[in-house]
């Protein structure tokens, strides 16, 4: 389940420790999936124009192919998010399954980039207290979201409705760098800025929004 929109409190209270909102009060982007040469440059283009820093949560595997993109996006001054090494659901994977995807993905980046990833994201949201486990004894901190666009769905109709019904002064927000939601993500970032705009909220970065 993807918690559309916004996760139930429920969840958020049982797993206290993972980063459900912002700590500083601001917005933060946050775009899963990438990179990918059909999405990632505009992605980067558009934050970029608008000064905006976001934290790209990466697949290894998107890594590996596509390690000129990485670069850009850390030249750019974004943080690097390790959403593990081949997008599985961690949940279905045993507990040393769960540790080779995570570490799979660390190795990547450490050897590559000389990057140390600080933040990790489940694919498709789903964890249990095993991930929490590992992620303590690996030192990285869960982050999650307060607002799942469902841009994945493609359809800005969509990403209006839940940004204009769900936007907070502390949401941690769920984009795409991806092929699903291709056609409508540079729409869909401009509609974010626009309404926070509008609201008087403003949009942070990672370091200051993520304990």
């Amino acid at each position: 389940m993807r918690y559309l929109y916004d996760p139930p409190g429920l969840l958020k209270n049982i797993f206290k420790e993972f980063n459900w909102n912002t700590v500083n009060g601001k917005i933060l982007l946050t775009f899963d999936d990438g990179p990918l040469p059909e999405t990632t440059q505009s992605i980067l283009k558009i934050l970029n124009k608008n000064n905006i820093r976001a934290v790209f949560f990466c697949v290894g595997g998107n890594v590996q192919k596509y390690p000129e993109l990485v670069n850009e996006i850390l030249a750019d001054g974004h943080t690097l998010g390790n959403h593990t090494f081949h997008h599985k659901i961690l949940t279905k994977l045993t507990r040393d399954g769960i540790k080779k995807e995570i570490s799979s993905f660390n190795d990547l980046v450490r050897e590559k980039f000389n990057y140390s990833a600080e933040y990790f994201r489940p694919p498709h949201g789903k964890f249990n207290f095993t991930v929490k486990r590992i992620l303590k004894e690996k030192n990285m901190r869960p982050v999650m979201w307060s607002l799942l666009t469902a841009d994945y769905k493609n359809d800005l109709n969509l990403v209006k409705f839940a940004v204009d019904n769900y936007l907070k002064h502390n949401s941690i927000v769920v984009l795409h760098d991806s092929l699903k939601s291709k056609d409508i993500i540079l729409n869909s970032i401009e509609y974010i800025i626009d309404k926070a705009g509008k609201m008087n909220f403003e949009i942070g970065e990672p370091s200051g929004c993520l304990r």
